[in-house]
């Protein structure tokens, strides 16, 4: 009997590995490196990764492989955000306490029906986030991807602190000494980036030092980490970027930027998030938001939420904001500076800052989209920025990105052309981590 056993297992090891092979063909192909889409294409995916992409004419599909016809779709790279917020929201509820493994997941799968393929947790983590990652590296996800900031910066009771369910969420940091014992606290775990909130809330809150800001920088270039902060002011995104600041997590929100500024960006390498839905979500419920009857909206957020972002109720209480008069302008601003910096060559990435309560993961990363129109990017420039752009931000280029052989097939099929008209890419009909279909 031993023998057989032993005779059983060497025969098991002499046996092939069946790879696990995809083929989607006769589509558009949008790569995400600007180039014009390529109409006929196809495209071989084998465990996951492209094994190669070109004209359906020139296919030469395995014997063995899955194949879906897909003529008359659009294919282009999965969306990936460099600023959101997971775990702490329920239905509009924020709490630490949310931060568990069913949440997370459940907002991870939300993103993924969007289209948004890898997200960056932007400084709002419970060390759970850690043990997903790892998972999640460790094979093939079939969700959408994570990389995290941990745990962030703030000043003490600053920004945000003051925010339901944010106290005790950041570190709360005055000095250089508290800032190296977060620090060594924080980087044995590994994060991807480190993050700062660097405003006073319109004044509302105190605003962490800019020296703290500084420290904060230097400490985690000795851990090998970039630092991004949440910036609001002109004078901030300046000060930062001299210092060395990886990116600023949101546009300038109180004035035009200027040669100055995007010279020290440059120069300096630092990278502008805009996260114009953000701005919009100020105002955008002061009245019966028009996105509410919209079905790609709705088929992911609860009749309970709807209901309460369509009262009277909720409306007044955004009214009620004396700031409310303010907040288009700094839409308008944020819209401006984030195309001037791009068209100067400042490095820009896809961001939203979705999660919070009442910015809706998946739906808010169209909506930015939209708005990223609206201030004159084109198509295809929204869409580089997304995929190569934003995968060159994680320093992830090797794997994601844009769809090209050896990269992770991490793709969204539309039903109409996105190159065309970005709001075309509301009309996902399938979308692929990894190979995996998750939609």
């Amino acid at each position: 009997m031993r023998y057989i056993l032993l005779l059983a297992l060497a025969l098991n090891t002499l046996l092939p590995v069946f790879a696990e092979t995809l083929v989607l063909r006769g589509f558009t192909l949008i790569d995400g490196s600007g180039k014009s889409p390529q109409t006929g294409s196809a495209m071989v995916v084998t465990d996951g990764r492209i094994k190669w992409v070109g004209p359906a004419t020139q296919l030469k599909s395995p014997n063995d492989a899955k194949t879906v016809d897909l003529t008359g779709k659009f294919v282009m790279p999965g969306i990936i955000n460099l600023h959101g917020h997971l775990g702490n929201v329920i239905e509009l509820t924020q709490d630490s306490k949310n931060f568990t493994r069913e949440n997370v997941e459940k907002q991870l799968s939300t993103y993924a029906s969007y289209g948004v393929t890898t997200m960056l947790s932007m400084g709002s983590d419970a060390s759970l986030i850690y043990d997903l990652r790892a998972k999640q590296r460790a094979g093939r996800p079939s969700t959408t991807r994570i990389f995290t900031a941990g745990k962030g910066f703030a000043g003490k009771n600053g920004y945000p602190t003051a925010m339901p369910g944010m106290k005790g969420v950041p570190f709360e940091v005055a000095t250089k000494a508290e800032v190296e014992k977060a620090m060594e606290e924080l980087a044995p775990q590994k994060p991807d980036f480190v993050k700062v909130w660097v405003d006073d809330h319109l004044g509302k809150e105190p605003k962490i030092a800019t020296e703290t800001s500084v420290a904060i920088i230097e400490a985690a270039k000795k851990k090998g980490l970039r630092t991004c902060a949440h910036i609001f002011y002109y004078a901030d995104a300046k000060a930062l970027s001299e210092k060395g600041l990886y990116a600023c997590a949101h546009s300038v929100r109180d004035r035009d930027v200027d040669d100055a500024l995007i010279q020290i960006m440059k120069k300096n390498g630092t990278w502008q998030l805009g996260t114009l839905v953000r701005e919009f979500s100020t105002f955008a419920y002061a009245k019966k938001a028009d996105f509410l009857a919209d079905p790609f909206f709705s088929r992911s957020v609860s009749k309970t939420v709807v209901d309460t972002v369509s009262s009277d109720a909720y409306q007044k209480r955004i009214q009620s904001d004396k700031d409310l008069p303010k907040y288009p302008g700094f839409l308008a601003t944020a819209q401006k500076n984030l195309k001037k910096l791009f068209d100067a060559g400042v490095k820009v990435g896809f961001a939203t800052d979705s999660g919070p309560p009442a910015r809706f993961s998946g739906f808010f990363e169209h909506k930015e989209m939209d708005l990223m129109a609206e201030a004159g990017f084109s198509p295809l420039q929204i869409i580089t920025i997304f995929s190569r752009n934003s995968a060159e931000f994680l320093g992830a280029s090797k794997d994601l990105g844009t769809l090209e052989v050896g990269h992770w097939a991490d793709l969204v099929v539309t039903g109409k052309n996105p190159a065309e008209n970005i709001r075309n890419a509301h009309t996902v009909e399938a979308v692929y981590i990894a190979g995996n279909k998750v939609r």
